[in-house]
């Protein structure tokens, strides 16, 4: 009763009364069982002994929490020790395996434990400008498959945003080894305005040393690069693909050339001595230097030349064959292998006239020359000699159905990969490249 008048004298407005009255009632009309279960729950003594209603529950705010934030947030951390023990435990696959980087040096740690003692391998490399299609080819032969486990992401292909900003995708060069031991190598581009934007200091030298740790002009520098990526690669791949665009464009052959003539000293990736250190790039002494100084001792890919983008009626049978005809001249007196198994004789080609008129490449290229059409998006197909997909499945047929160049010895891959990299100090000590540098120096086509 104490407890009714209480609630009836309170000077509170109607709607409160009317609520109080009415829970007052309900209270009143229930046992002590069922009063004990709310009353217990009432938040605070003063409440429960008033008999007011006890009060919802306060509102729980949720608060999205990152699930990785504290993680990423640390592992971004280079200055904090364990930062690296998670970076190696969270680490992924490698996005990208550098034999070569950006600074120009050897790297062979991280691509050791990809390589195996196997002896029955084929190392494939490519060289060329940028924009031919360079990755786009060695990620055909390589064949990425997503659900194979512990396989490397393809190479990085050029994109629309990278073709705007006139920027290129591979640096240095990138190693993929394939589920069938090829180990493909993709260099960066030869005559690459963005390489030599990327290497330019302010005052015009080079940020990259390149040779015997001297101080060149950056336009120089590139020069020297990309002899020096022909030259590497020339003398550690059993095969070289040398892209071109179109079939105007022989700037790619004079660099071939060029690095044929500089490729001197340089020794079988077979014939090294494998008691030497991983990564040492001592030259071999004198005893060993006369003999890989001997012709019979050099060793060089072979090459396989490949003209990209061809369009509308250029892969014509007469294009291809006087082409061809270049290509064998070019090279006639280059210590390159050019293949002439399949060459087919002037006086065959004058006396034959349906030669002229066949259709099919294959007769007209032996396995150093390839052709491949530009590709057309599917609404503005062309009628074509062959088709892109055609032609590029035919390249991947030919190319690793070659028998090309094999090393002097038996070579595991990993004796080949720490050869390489003993390989690769040559070249950046070598004297015939020294001297060939001093030359360009002086002949005023570069900054001193």
């Amino acid at each position: 009763m104490l407890l009714a008048q209480a609630l009836i004298s309170c000077p509170c407005s109607g709607a409160a009364n009317q609520y109080r009255r009415k829970h007052f009632i309900l209270m009143a009309g229930v046992g002590p069982q069922a009063t004990s279960a709310p009353s217990a729950s009432s938040s605070g003594p003063a409440s429960s002994s008033l008999g007011l209603p006890p009060p919802p529950p306060p509102q729980k705010i949720l608060l999205a929490k990152p699930a990785s934030g504290a993680a990423s947030s640390r592992i971004g951390r280079d200055d904090d020790p364990s930062a690296v023990v998670i970076r190696s435990r969270n680490a992924a696959q490698p996005g990208s395996l550098s034999l070569i980087s950006e600074s120009w040096d050897v790297h062979i740690d991280r691509i050791l434990p990809f390589l195996t003692e196997n002896t029955d391998f084929t190392v494939i490399g490519i060289i060329g400008p940028p924009g031919v299609g360079k990755s786009t080819i060695m990620n055909e032969l390589y064949g990425f498959d997503g659900n194979s486990p512990g396989m490397l992401p393809p190479f990085t292909t050029q994109s629309d945003e990278i073709r705007a900003m006139s920027k290129h995708c591979t640096t240095g060069v990138e190693l993929r080894v394939s589920s069938e031991r090829y180990i493909l190598l993709d260099a960066q581009p030869i005559f690459s305005p963005s390489v030599l934007v990327d290497m330019m200091r302010p005052d015009g030298t080079s940020a990259i040393s390149v040779l015997n740790g001297e101080s060149l002009s950056a336009d120089l520098a590139h020069e020297l690069m990309g002899i020096q990526l022909g030259v590497f690669l020339a003398s550690i791949c059993n095969i070289l693909l040398v892209v071109s665009e179109g079939i105007h464009d022989f700037s790619v052959w004079q660099h071939m050339l060029t690095v044929d003539l500089l490729k001197h000293n340089i020794p079988d990736p077979s014939t090294l001595a494998s008691g030497q250190n991983q990564g040492s790039a001592s030259v071999p002494d004198k005893e060993n230097n006369s003999k890989f100084g001997a012709p019979n001792n050099e060793y060089l890919a072979t090459l396989m030349f490949i003209h990209t983008k061809l369009r509308d009626l250029e892969p014509s049978p007469s294009n291809i064959m006087l082409l061809r005809k270049a290509l064998l001249k070019y090279f006639g007196s280059s210590a390159f292998n050019i293949n002439k198994s399949r060459e087919l004789k002037k006086e065959q080609i004058d006396s034959s006239p349906s030669l002229a008129n066949k259709s099919n490449e294959s007769d007209f290229i032996g396995a150093d020359l390839i052709f491949l059409p530009l590709k057309l998006q599917d609404d503005l197909q062309k009628p074509q000699y062959e088709s892109y997909n055609c032609m590029i499945g035919k390249l991947c047929d030919q190319i690793l159905s070659m028998e090309p160049h094999s090393f002097a010895k038996p070579v595991t891959e990993r004796d080949w990969l720490r050869n390489s990299a003993k390989i690769w100090g040559m070249l950046k000590k070598s004297p015939v490249i020294t001297e060939y540098c001093k030359t360009l120096q002086d002949s005023g086509l570069f900054r001193k």
